[in-house]
């Protein structure tokens, strides 16, 4: 039988269209006179430093000036756009600076000046840009790679940074970016996401959490897998939060990302190379480096090379309880990933030898997942047992099952405990965490 077509979307009536577009090009265009106005009767940049608060008032009285002498028939909210809208180009990341304050955006996206997206709870949407042109957009990306001394231009046309707010940036521009220069800024929320969030947003089950609790506080390994976007870090930020608050933890990543609350935490972060291609401080510098200061747990924010193999040699000589992530599909990938990057080391090992390595560091894989509506759910908790031949051997405790798709679109299914006792209930009850058999069997339908 086939299935029904979907419906076509409303559509508004062609002259409210015609009616909005011809409005806001007015209000551009408005907006587009004044600011070029404003430089000739003020000094932007003498009034920058001089802080926001204080310059607004003077900005206030030139930009109402200006509009009285436009003759513009403009309303009070547009007037009062208008000279937000100037003063976030003065100060902050113009256009983008509505869209930073607002907290239900996760993800900027900037497809070239015409195409703007944002990300709200998984979804992607289309929001109306305010970007005049190519090189407005540059000015915006050049605004924030300066502030964190980089450069960015046709010798290095791509750059990592980071915002005053934490927010991770990454801009690239032509030749590489065929169409026009891109941008992406991905926002970490003010307040750090709690077990309890997750279990309410039903990314994972109280009893999984709750498992994977009692395995960060027995110091056991943990790899958090995943595709990007999927919620690992949010995911690792949580489990971080079971390690003891007399603890030393040394943090690695190559964009500061992780929260950690614990009185004794040393950050480290990556350095890229300067304009000159030279002064690098890569992953694997930092992991070496941070075996001289007396971690209790490692932290890497993210495996992605050959400071993998550096990881799981701290994980099997005393560094018990370290975390990390990496990128993959399932667990079983998420090893193949972890032999894969050891083997760009400069280290040659056996296969077999690698895979002992690999078997005998990492105890639990976290398999995290962005469903098709936008939610990201923890899809599997797997144990490594050991090895059988040349083949790590693995037991999956928790799983999610998916089942259909509603009428709404969310996806439906079933978090499932296998009602397999894990090996590491052993190592739990000699750190003196009780295990209930229960913890390990039931069904929840969400």
């Amino acid at each position: 039988m086939a299935l029904p077509l979907p419906a076509d979307p409303p559509v508004a009536p062609v002259e409210d269209v015609e009616d909005m577009e011809v409005r806001r090009t007015r209000y551009l265009e408005v907006k587009d006179t004044i600011q070029r106005q404003l430089l000739s009767r003020i000094n932007l940049e003498t009034l920058a430093t001089t802080g926001r608060a204080q310059a607004e008032g003077e900005i206030r009285n030139v930009v109402n000036a200006l509009i009285a002498d436009s003759g513009a028939s403009l309303s009070a909210a547009e007037s009062e756009a208008i000279l937000g809208d100037v003063l976030d180009e003065v100060f902050g990341l113009g256009p983008l600076e509505p869209l930073i304050r607002d907290a239900t955006v996760s993800d900027i996206l900037v497809n070239t000046w015409q195409h703007v997206f944002v990300e709200r709870k998984g979804k992607l949407e289309r929001v109306p840009g305010a970007f005049q042109d190519d090189a407005h957009l540059m000015r915006i990306i050049d605004r924030i790679v300066s502030a964190v001394g980089r450069r960015i231009d046709e010798s290095s046309p791509m750059v990592d940074a980071r915002l005053a707010d934490g927010s991770r940036v990454n801009a690239i521009i032509p030749p590489l970016a065929v169409d026009g220069p891109l941008l992406l800024i991905r926002r970490f929320p003010a307040e750090r996401l709690k077990a309890k969030h997750l279990v309410e947003f039903k990314s994972i089950t109280a009893p999984m959490i709750e498992f994977l609790s009692y395995c960060v506080a027995a110091r056991l390994n943990c790899l958090v897998s995943g595709g990007t976007g999927s919620g690992k870090t949010t995911l690792l930020n949580v489990l971080s939060g079971y390690i003891g608050n007399t603890e030393r933890i040394v943090t690695i990543e190559d964009a500061a990302e992780l929260q950690l609350h614990q009185e004794h935490v040393a950050r480290l972060e990556t350095r890229p190379a300067n304009v000159e291609g030279k002064g690098a401080i890569p992953q694997r510098q930092l992991v070496i480096n941070a075996l001289r200061m007396r971690p209790d747990r490692i932290v890497i924010g993210e495996v992605r090379g050959g400071e993998a193999l550096d990881m799981l040699q701290a994980m099997n000589t005393g560094h018990d309880g370290s975390l990390t992530t990496v990128h993959a599909n399932n667990p079983r990938d998420a090893l193949g990933r972890i032999e894969t990057m050891v083997s760009m080391s400069d280290v040659s090992l056996p296969e077999k030898a690698m895979r002992q390595q690999i078997a005998a560091a990492i105890n639990i894989v976290v398999q995290q997942a962005r469903m098709a509506d936008g939610s990201r759910r923890v899809t599997s908790i797997s144990e490594i047992t050991g090895m059988e031949g040349d083949v790590i051997t693995m037991q999956e405790i928790f799983k999610f099952e998916r089942t259909h798709v509603d009428e709404e679109g969310r996806v439906r299914g079933r978090f499932m405990a296998t009602g397999i006792r894990p090996q590491c209930c052993t190592k739990l009850q000699a750190a003196g965490i009780p295990i209930d058999a229960a913890m390990f069997e039931g069904v929840l339908e969400v």
